[in-house]
């Protein structure tokens, strides 16, 4: 995989999830019922982290669930014949609640879609908002993110890399360019 560019560093990455959470903030007027839902796998650290700012700022907790879109996707068979199911942890009850899904990149809207069938199998909340660090464009499905931290161009022989030190060791997003 060839790096083309590092489009974010760690600080970068910080500074963009303190202007979504304040964001999140006024669009909700408060935090009362909200709660915020990791898509796997990179999702999960950025909502961990936005529950961090978010209870920094409002001096609230703001719960994070976890989402395990697996077995909803609409390509499951062209992945593996035995996906790797890791699970979801949601242990609140969403019933009227607003519901933040997070993911770290909005690409053609498939993940989404997956992610809204399978909040709506754990409940029914009152509303369900997207939050994505990267919106790369190509769009498959009339989705939209409400809270966007960076909307990068790129082509589809291009990857946007998000890194977080959780799972990758940095923080860091980067443009590569797809092998073949």
């Amino acid at each position: 995989m060839r790096i083309k560019s590092q489009i974010m560093d760690s600080s970068a990455i910080n500074r963009t999830l303190r202007r979504i959470a304040h964001e999140i903030i006024e669009q909700n007027r408060g935090l009362e019922n909200v709660y915020l839902v990791g898509i796997r796998s990179r999702g999960v650290p950025m909502a961990k982290m936005l529950s961090s700012i978010l209870s920094e700022i409002e001096n609230k907790e703001v719960p994070v669930g976890v989402l395990d879109i697996t077995l909803y996707r609409d390509d499951l068979s062209t992945i593996s014949h035995q996906p790797v199911i890791k699970g979801s942890k949601i242990d609140f009850d969403l019933h009227n609640t607003n519901v933040i899904l997070v993911d770290d990149v909005l690409y053609t809207g498939r993940t989404v879609r997956a992610a809204i069938d399978a909040i709506l199998d754990f409940g029914r909340p009152q509303h369900i908002q997207l939050a994505v660090l990267v919106d790369r464009g190509h769009r498959e499905l009339p989705i939209k993110a409400d809270y966007v931290g960076k909307n990068v161009p790129t082509s589809s022989e291009e990857i946007i890399k998000v890194s977080f030190s959780e799972i990758d060791g940095e923080d860091t997003v980067k443009i590569v360019e797809r092998e073949d």
